[in-house]
């Protein structure tokens, strides 16, 4: 079993523990247990063994569920089990489940301990981590949440082996973005590439990619600076989303890769043109093929919306540079639809 420790500035902790078999040897008494339709189908007898008295609710399936209805219906059940300040609230599932019941447990009687335990690539290696919690809103993802960090981290590979190919896409997405972060895990992911949709490689770097993530939530937990790095890719992966809702998660972000990667090669000075190729390469083996998109207006109309935009009239972008180096930069949301439309005429 690994082992990692995120002390923030203002020490909070967060305790995450990697290996197989853990979710069996999670210590905290669960007084609710929060999950979805398809974990549950899969899990259920598991969840139940492991946590035997304590009351299940699921919530359907799906991102298009990451909504206030969801949300209150969730804090209901916990008041209807008579929850209180000093109860925890396990969460078991994929993103959408983890940020919703991180969100709940953040507002229910001001704030109840929150243990996580990932069932998906991309939670273990990223949505888990770091402490945000959101629902969707009026069509714009993650609108409404807080910076809320779990108590524990329960992250069990052996959740993986039921994994359809699109959710293996789905965590490479993030995957890839930490690469672009980390010299040392695009040498590991580039030098195996043709490995990418090895379940038992991928496993094996989920500590590579906590230890990341780690890193930098140390430094700054609230995304005032550093932090917005974590969303690489993510500007106009969001962007592709929130107009067109037929992909995961992860699969837009491998395309906001593809497109933040030329972006680079066009705006930044000194960028590592040869690295940034192959960084889009992994993003397209990874990714698999190139699905169609929403036009470029839709998803510029939607960009405005981007949290992370420092000012009405440009975009932000948190760019790959070179190995292990990301640079910030700001567009205006004219040269991003120039940019955004030539890219995309030739982007496979």
């Amino acid at each position: 079993m690994n082992r990692v420790l995120i002390e923030t500035e203002e020490k909070r902790t967060s305790e995450i523990l990697v290996g197989r078999g853990v979710f069996s040897a999670i210590e905290e008494h669960a007084d609710f247990i929060f999950t979805d339709t398809n974990v549950l189908a899969l899990y259920g007898e598991k969840i139940a063994k492991k946590f035997p008295s304590a009351p299940v609710w699921a919530m359907p399936a799906g991102e298009k569920h990451k909504t206030e209805e969801t949300l209150f219906r969730l804090l209901e059940k916990m008041k209807e089990a008579e929850l209180r300040r000093g109860s925890t609230l396990v969460c078991v599932g994929g993103g959408v489940a983890g940020d919703l019941g991180g969100l709940a447990a953040a507002l229910y009687m001001r704030g109840i301990a929150c243990v996580q335990a990932p069932t998906t690539l991309l939670a273990q290696v990223d949505s888990s981590v770091g402490g945000k919690t959101a629902i969707d809103f009026r069509g714009i993802k993650n609108l409404i949440g807080i910076f809320s960090e779990p108590k524990k981290v329960y992250i069990d590979g052996d959740f993986l082996k039921t994994l359809p190919p699109r959710e293996i896409r789905c965590g490479l997405g993030e995957t890839v973005k930490h690469s672009a972060l980390s010299e040392k895990l695009f040498t590991l992911l580039w030098d195996n590439r043709s490995r990418l949709g090895d379940l038992e490689f991928l496993s094996g770097l989920v500590c590579e990619n906590i230890e990341i993530k780690a890193n930098v939530v140390r430094r700054d937990a609230r995304e005032g600076g550093e932090r917005k790095c974590l969303n690489l890719g993510h500007t106009t992966a969001h962007a592709f989303e929130l107009v067109d809702k037929k992909l995961s998660h992860g699969e837009y972000v491998l395309i906001g890769i593809l497109y933040e990667a030329e972006i680079a090669k066009r705006t930044l000075r000194g960028a590592d043109g040869e690295y940034l190729d192959r960084l889009k390469e992994l993003a397209k083996i990874a990714l698999g093929g190139l699905p169609d998109l929403p036009s470029a207006e839709e998803a510029v109309r939607s960009a405005r919306f981007d949290k992370k935009n420092l000012s009405d009239d440009k975009v932000f972008l948190a760019l790959p540079f070179k190995r292990g180096e990301y640079a910030f930069e700001e567009l205006g949301y004219g040269e991003y639809l120039a940019m955004l439309k030539e890219i995309g005429e030739r982007l496979w």
